[in-house]
């Protein structure tokens, strides 16, 4: 699958405003982050409309499908087209006949649901609260995990460009061993920044299982989900966790840590 990824979008827009401060106020602008509606349409079906920033939106589409155990491997997906709309956008995933068959079941099972629900799902019993192991080994020795995090969060602020543009995005890092930051991906959302870095990674072939990821944002349950979807063996995060992410996680084998800011951190799993 040959993927067009380069981007002349900045992912946001200059926007007239007046700054007030004491007594004098100033006519000037200021760069807004964009969120746009985006369909996400497979072999044809219409699955879900997720609100993003317009950038990485190839690898978006691929890491969404990974992640929401929609494919079970990016081979499964044939190819990614984005098409622009006057204030949308519309990404066309091809993906394998199987594949598209347990979708198709999965809709079905879902129909004629009354409210929204939590991620689109109105029964309890369609909830994926439960996840197998994952397929890595531990990543830290005692002590060194304290070092990794304090490395990242020295370094996070140099690849966030987005935020030092608008600061109202979430990042989600990918990080080596030692903790050295290898790609940042950004977005107005946090699982549309993490699925963003996903599918990157997947399109560059990269192992999961050899680093962890580091995000800008809380811990909730849905970053653990997918986090052992495709076995990553740690997820660390600058604000709180949930109680729901702290089980996910203990149940997958995930590292989870919270609270991580300059030399500190708390370890929950």
């Amino acid at each position: 699958m040959k993927l067009d990824l380069e981007s002349d979008k900045t992912g946001y827009q200059e926007r007239p405003v007046t700054r007030h401060k004491g007594a004098s106020d100033t006519r000037t602008s200021d760069r807004v982050i964009e969120e746009v509606p985006v369909a996400l349409v497979f072999n044809g079906i219409s699955h879900a409309v997720m609100m993003v920033t317009p950038r990485d939106l190839q690898p978006f589409a691929m890491g969404f499908a990974l992640t929401e155990g929609l494919v079970a491997q990016g081979s499964d997906i044939f190819d990614i087209e984005v098409r622009e709309h006057a204030r949308s956008f519309e990404i066309d995933i091809t993906i394998a006949s199987q594949e598209f068959v347990q979708l198709k079941q999965q809709r079905r099972s879902m129909a004629g649901r009354s409210g929204c629900g939590v991620c689109g799902i109105e029964s309890l019993e369609l909830l994926d609260l439960q996840p197998e192991r994952i397929d890595a080994a531990p990543l830290h020795a005692e002590g060194a995990l304290q070092a990794a995090i304090a490395n990242v969060a020295a370094q996070l602020g140099e690849h966030q460009a987005l935020m030092r543009a608008t600061g109202g995005v979430h990042a989600a890092a990918w990080c080596d061993a030692q903790g050295n930051v290898l790609r940042v991906c950004e977005d107005v959302g946090r699982h549309n920044a993490l699925d963003k870095l996903i599918g990157h990674l997947a399109l560059d072939g990269v192992d999961m299982r050899l680093g962890f990821v580091f995000m800008s944002s809380r811990a909730s349950y849905e970053l653990v989900r997918k986090a052992a979807r495709l076995n990553i063996p740690m997820l660390a995060t600058i604000s709180a966790p949930s109680t729901l992410a702290i089980d996910i996680a203990a149940e997958a084998g995930i590292k989870l840590v919270s609270f991580c800011r300059h030399d500190s951190c708390v370890e929950y799993t």
